[in-house]
């Protein structure tokens, strides 16, 4: 058991450690890949025991909960770790085609697994302090890839990223002090206990609400989210990909797990907070998109946007709700990170993620517009695809406890992302290109093409599997949401003892 939940952190560690020594050679690279499907299977053992035991975890040297570091794994935390593994493996094929040989050699591949390791480190650790150890390990190499290549632009972004990012960590770090003081342990199953023993619950709730804060930068939550569009667009597109992908998630993950698990005894007043913060990133997300004209930036914003949905199915904190948290996670790290894929094919073939300068590509690219509709309408929702059911699922949510306004700006979020949709389709792909160019994958060396193909093509066939067979995926949802509200096996299983 603890090597099954050791490995996913543990796998990508190696791997950074390999890739480095060996970045002066094409091998290096290779290795990445390796190690990338090593942690893809190792998560997807991990996974298995999970749906066959339901809740597991380890101890560490054997120091048994609360007083050592424990590793604990259920529903959600298992799924976050097989997509990361999943994203992870298709940035790695792509940078295989983009990633130019003088970032290698500075690192790319090592930081990146570094980077890799933190995110499964976040969604498998069982105590605050060990989150906050792997928030500023995934801070620090993924500042590393941003900045990486030291482009004024990067720099730029760099600075503006991990700057609010280490208000975050103050915020969050202090939090962990106070809570520490108020109940004498971080571990998040003896937490559960402690909090209900703690006198002065307007503190703890205060406590709650630096938390907030602090995985509300993390998440990019309004109004904390204007490093997100500042830096996103700078890095090269492998980077963007994963950023996309994961980052803002593991935000999510953090404040679903802590208001669930601990911090569920002013419900009325914290997650009231919440759904408000959840309707304004939307609303302020999607315009931002709207109002952009670069392929990347509008993406970044699109960023944005969906993080309120996630959160607002953690605001309404019905069964209900959380299914489409859950189910809205998964679908959004897939889809996004393949939008930025396809952006990044387009800037190859065409020159640029400036709509203004680009053009062409339905007419001499038709494959790549084809891909680019998959996640592009399931980002907004149209059935059959993964991103109708998720949208579906909260807004029913919302309905069921008659949030008419909630449910009304949901749907008109969604209608003002198919207009984003709508003008990168017809800038980037329906008309000529403006100075005459011809962007056609064929002009693209065939290894470089499959590498950028693949990815893909792959995750486009996910969106469509989880959108045309959404009921294992939706029951799989339904029992995390299960485990989420009743915490009994979570804290049973971590500390030996019935809560």
């Amino acid at each position: 058991m603890s090597w099954l939940l050791v490995n996913p952190i543990l796998i990508p560690l190696l791997t950074a450690v390999l890739a480095y020594m060996f970045r002066f050679n094409p091998a290096g690279r290779w290795i990445s890949v390796a190690g990338t499907v090593a942690l893809l299977l190792a998560s997807v053992l991990m996974m298995a025991e999970v749906l066959e035991h339901g809740v597991i975890a380890a101890q560490m040297s054997n120091w048994q909960a609360p007083f050592g570091i424990t590793l604990v794994a259920d529903y959600l935390g298992a799924v976050m770790v097989v997509i990361t593994a999943i994203t992870g493996l298709a940035t790695v094929i792509y940078s295989l085609a983009e990633i130019p040989e003088r970032l290698e050699r500075l690192g790319f591949h090592a930081l990146l697994q570094v980077l890799m390791a933190a995110v499964c480190g976040a969604f498998l650790t069982g105590d605050l302090f060990n989150l906050y150890v792997w928030f500023e390990v995934m801070l620090i190499s993924s500042f590393g890839l941003l900045v990486l290549g030291g482009s004024k632009e990067q720099l730029d972004g760099g600075i503006k990223y991990v700057t609010l990012n280490l208000v975050s960590t103050i915020m969050f770090l202090s939090g962990i002090g106070l809570l520490y003081g108020v109940t004498g342990t971080l571990n998040m199953a003896d937490l559960h206990l402690a909090v209900r023993e703690v006198e002065n619950q307007g503190l703890l709730t205060t406590i709650a609400v630096m938390f907030l804060v602090a995985f509300g930068v993390k998440a990019a939550l309004f109004p904390l989210f204007f490093w997100l569009p500042a830096s996103y667009h700078t890095p090269p597109v492998a980077v963007s990909a994963i950023f996309a992908g994961l980052l803002t998630k593991v935000g999510v993950y953090a404040m679903i797990r802590t208001f669930t698990l601990i911090f569920d005894h002013d419900v009325g007043y914290t997650h009231q907070i919440m759904l408000w913060l959840a309707v304004l990133t939307m609303v302020t997300g999607v315009l931002g998109a709207a109002a952009m004209n670069d392929f990347r930036r509008i993406l970044s914003f699109h960023i944005i946007s969906q993080i309120g949905y996630m959160i607002l199915g953690l605001a309404l904190f019905t069964p209900l709700g959380l299914v489409g948290a859950v189910f809205y996670l998964v679908h959004h790290i897939i889809v996004k990170a393949n939008l930025f894929f396809v952006a990044g094919v387009a800037k190859r073939i065409a020159g640029s993620t400036d709509l203004a300068r680009i053009g062409g590509l339905y007419a001499h690219a038709p494959l790549l517009a084809f891909l680019f509709l998959i996640p592009a309408f399931s980002l907004a929702g149209f059935p059959p695809l993964s991103g109708f059911w998720a949208k579906y699922v909260l807004v029913k949510a919302a309905l069921d406890l008659q949030m008419w306004f909630v449910a009304g700006v949901s749907l008109a979020v969604g209608l003002l992302t198919i207009y984003s949709m709508t003008k990168i389709w017809g800038a980037a792909f329906w008309p000529a290109h403006p100075e005459g160019k011809r962007p056609r994958l064929g002009d693209v060396p065939v290894g470089e093409r499959l590498a950028l193909m693949l990815p893909i093509i792959g995750l486009a066939l996910l969106t469509c599997i989880i959108g045309l067979f959404p009921e294992p995926f939706v029951q799989f949802a339904e029992t995390s949401a299960a485990q989420l509200l009743d915490s009994t096996d979570y804290v049973t299983t971590v500390l030996g003892v019935q809560p």
